[in-house]
């Protein structure tokens, strides 16, 4: 008992690759299905949304919000399965980049933490890559017995 209270108060060494995939593939699940949400939801009002989103970059609210909705909806599938993953995280945190800081820029902290705490998760995500329990890492094992 004191050795495994031990390891988990006081853990020594490199966790093993296994349950690196294992932490990976929760990062995604869970914050790609938080952002799913968004998507979602953008997507149920669209016709509302889509005459007041905010256009921060000048391209117009509908066009923003379909931006919005391609990122928060459809990268987020990518991110979850770990398809395209890492392509599919740069709308996800630009869209981000463009809410906490030009859509919000002028906010108190507390509007403008959501969406930086998503793109500072987005961003060790991007850097960490998808891990092997990904459908990335699954058509790259295949292509490479192919070869």
């Amino acid at each position: 008992m004191k050795h495994i209270l031990r390891n988990i108060v006081f853990p020594s060494g490199p966790r093993s690759p296994r349950s690196s995939d294992w932490i990976l593939l929760a990062l995604r699940v869970v914050f790609g299905t938080f952002l799913l949400v968004h998507g979602i939801q953008k997507i149920m009002d669209y016709g509302t949304l889509s005459s007041t989103f905010p256009d921060p970059i000048g391209l117009g609210s509908r066009i923003s919000l379909q931006l919005a909705i391609f990122a928060e909806f459809l990268c987020s599938l990518g991110v979850i399965t770990g398809f395209l993953f890492r392509l599919s995280l740069i709308p996800v945190m630009f869209t981000m980049c463009v809410a906490a800081f030009v859509v919000l820029g002028g906010a108190p902290w507390g509007q403008r933490e959501l969406p930086v705490s998503y793109l500072i998760v987005f961003v060790i995500m991007f850097i960490s890559g998808p891990g092997r329990i990904s459908l990335d890492s699954l058509v790259g094992r295949k292509s490479r017995r192919q070869v």
